[in-house]
């Protein structure tokens, strides 16, 4: 399992919720409840069968569970992006992502570009996304399709672009009881990890029978306007 956010992480603690009539916990106090709070989440990570992780605001995973694991378990270990450590950075920059996450472009590369350029936007001195930011700018075709193809894909998808809780994917799997097969993206974040800055995303796995119909149905309400390629991976660092 990757870092336990139990241990910290970056930002300062939200004011923590107390009972009315009650004196305030001191900071030491809530920040105990926190990490309390926090291990005791991570085990329902942990428990869930689907692939569940734990993610800050710069894609910085801090919980993964087996499942999610298992579902990149076959990729090569390529410094900086590999899925365990980055979720964005893997989407974009690792030369496997395209081989486990199915309709790379328009399914994984550009929605998650568009919450990244979100990201800029509200943390622009985060040093994370500043060194991706760095990244995709060295690389041409990357850096126009952030620039120039993105728009063009967020004006066509429209509010969903920066929404993706509910959207179906495609994927491969490498264990062959699910294969090539469809999950659904389901964000299912507390308030106490919302104040803390941190998202969690499980992709809910959908058995083959039903894959086929359940990515006919997330076709027929995407937009009908095409979106040429835009975007390619960077081979791994030397």
């Amino acid at each position: 399992m990757a870092n336990d956010p139990a241990s910290g992480s970056s930002g300062s603690l939200k004011a923590w919720p107390h009972g009315t009539g009650k004196a305030q916990p001191t900071s030491a106090e809530r920040e105990l409840e926190l990490r309390a709070y926090l291990r005791d989440y991570t085990a329902l990570i942990a428990a869930t069968p689907h692939p569940s992780l734990l993610v800050d605001h710069a894609w910085n995973v801090l919980a993964a569970n087996p499942a999610y694991e298992s579902l990149f378990r076959e990729v090569r270990e390529v410094a900086a992006a590999m899925p365990g450590e980055n979720l964005l950075r893997f989407v974009l920059f690792h030369p496997d992502a395209g081989r486990v996450l199915r309709e790379h472009e328009t399914g994984w590369c550009l929605p998650l570009l568009a919450q990244f350029s979100a990201a800029l936007d509200a943390y622009g001195q985060d040093a994370t996304l500043r060194d991706i930011r760095e990244e995709i700018a060295r690389d041409p075709l990357m850096n126009a399709a952030y620039q120039q193809g993105l728009p063009r894909w967020m004006h066509s998808v429209g509010p969903a672009a920066l929404d993706h809780d509910g959207a179906v994917r495609s994927l491969r799997h490498p264990d062959p009881a699910w294969g090539t097969t469809t999950c659904r993206i389901v964000t299912d974040t507390p308030g106490t990890l919302r104040e803390r800055g941190l998202t969690r995303l499980t992709l809910i796995l959908h058995a083959r029978s039903d894959a086929a119909d359940r990515l006919r149905e997330e076709t027929t309400a995407r937009p009908t306007a095409s979106t040429p390629p835009l975007l390619r991976v960077v081979p791994p660092r030397a």
